[in-house]
């Protein structure tokens, strides 16, 4: 962590000298949030396809100072928003130095805390948190206990000589450590009902009970969690109570045109080769032709990460073939999508009765999405010359052992080809795997619309009349 400016106050009185008032952590963000808007910067960095359906929803959540639940299939960006929270922070917040709660040191709640604030008054030790510190995760899983989030009885203080009463034999949980910060909670609807009552006394009266007694600490947490449709009506639920105690649900979903899924996948996706703008928008199609599929189940739904792994996928291919054939750089090209299929049929999950025709359903589904971009693409622009010139003669052949300038030599000189690379983002100056992609693009486009054939076999392909 980046060391906290030498120039902040060190103790409670310099802190009091220099105005740091205590500030509840919703407060925080309700001040940090407007301020972003009134300034014009944007407060959720990284977030694709929200912008005019669940962030204004978000930020009046928060204005508001609600608690709130993310509510929506898997893959959308919940928790990838809600880690966004943390940036709505001070930077730097002011702690007691050594106290195991990262209370104000104007404002102590455990006795611990509160005795040394009596008996050292102004001198009171302070050291700074950073905001990224402020921010607490957790998964439920069937095994969270309630000691895990509230708290336990330490039997090792106890051995100590304190007695079962005292307050400071008590080891918090990760809830009342994360005081004056935020709390998420991933797949809500998966912790265990009686763990979700532990949370009750936290929303509401902000105190917690442990082991038969009250331990009144008033604290500062904002509690946030994300639950999926699935879990929320059937595997698992959200408890009314705890359901009553959230201010706001919103509803999240899935990017609602192909430019933000492109979007999502340029942001998220680790490429090891070059992969162009048309094969991203391919990606886009076919993975929103799975959510419309009736083959699918969509209960489940189908990520954006998937989406993300079919664009990493076909990059590695690229990669692959750049290195059998020797090209330099490695550019992707429509060849590359037949990877696609195959690497990721395991993370869709289909209707029953579909078993043992997942790659069928998929290749159709990735075909349709390859003739709907050359579509948009190539819409309007003749290419009956490139259809006679294969007719003639021309055959073009295509694999993970053709270099790109061998499919390009295949053809000859057709103005209309300049055009092609054109429309998809390549020029007559660049390498030919960029311009072989084109091309390639707008063969396979005419093999889909029937006015050439393609001749596959292990390792090549070759469109012919």
């Amino acid at each position: 962590m980046t060391p906290a400016p030498e120039n902040l106050p060190r103790t409670a009185g310099e802190l009091r000298a220099a105005g740091y008032l205590p500030r509840s952590i919703k407060t925080e963000i309700h001040d940090n949030l407007l301020a972003a808007l009134r300034e014009g910067r944007n407060p959720w960095p990284g977030i694709v396809g929200f912008g005019r359906t669940v962030l204004p929803q978000f930020e009046r959540a928060l204005l508001a100072g609600h608690d709130v639940v993310l509510l929506g299939e898997r893959g959308q960006g919940k928790t990838r928003l809600l880690r966004t929270l943390a940036g709505l922070l001070d930077e730097w917040t002011p702690v007691i130095e050594g106290s195991e709660l990262a209370e104000h040191p104007l404002e102590p709640i455990t006795p611990a805390s509160r005795r040394r604030a009596a008996e050292l008054g102004d001198e009171l030790p302070v050291t700074w948190l950073h905001r990224d510190q402020r921010y607490t995760e957790k998964l439920a899983t069937p095994d969270t206990s309630v000691g895990d989030l509230i708290g336990d009885v330490d039997p090792v203080k106890v051995a100590e000589g304190r007695s079962l009463g005292d307050p400071e034999t008590i080891h918090f949980g990760l809830v009342p450590r994360a005081h004056r910060g935020i709390v998420a909670i991933n797949e809500l609807p998966d912790l265990a009902e009686r763990i979700q009552v532990a949370l009750l006394n936290v929303m509401e009266e902000r105190d917690i009970q442990i082991r038969g007694y009250t331990l009144r600490l008033p604290l500062d947490v904002l509690l946030v969690a994300t639950a999926n449709p699935e879990d929320y009506t059937n595997r698992g639920r959200i408890i009314t109570p705890l359901k009553d105690r959230f201010g706001a649900e919103i509803r999240t979903h899935y990017p609602l045109t192909v430019a933000a899924e492109v979007d999502v996948v340029r942001q998220e996706a680790h490429l090891v080769a070059e992969v162009g703008e048309p094969l991203l928008e391919v990606l886009a199609r076919f993975v929103r032709n799975l959510r419309e599929s009736t083959v699918v189940d969509q209960r489940s739904g189908v990520s954006a990460r998937f989406a993300v792994a079919a664009a990493e996928t076909v990059a590695a291919a690229a990669l692959r073939r750049a290195a059998l054939t020797g090209e330099h750089p490695a550019v992707a090209r429509p060849v590359d999508l037949e990877a696609v299929p195959a690497v990721l049929r395991g993370k869709i999950e289909f209707e029953p009765g579909e078993e043992g025709r997942e790659t069928e359903h998929l290749v159709h589904l990735l075909r349709r999405a390859v003739a709907e971009t050359a579509r948009e693409r190539f819409g309007g622009l003749n290419l009956r010359p490139l259809v006679e010139a294969v007719s003639n003669g021309h055959l073009v052949a295509t694999g993970e052992r053709v270099p790109g300038a061998d499919l390009l030599a295949a053809l000859p000189e057709l103005p209309v080809l300049h055009e092609v690379a054109q429309r998809a983002g390549a020029s007559a100056t660049d390498e030919p795997g960029r311009i072989a992609a084109a091309v390639e693009l707008a063969l396979e486009s005419l093999y889909l619309a029937r006015q050439l054939a393609k001749d596959s076999d292990d390792a090549t392909t070759v469109y012919g009349p």
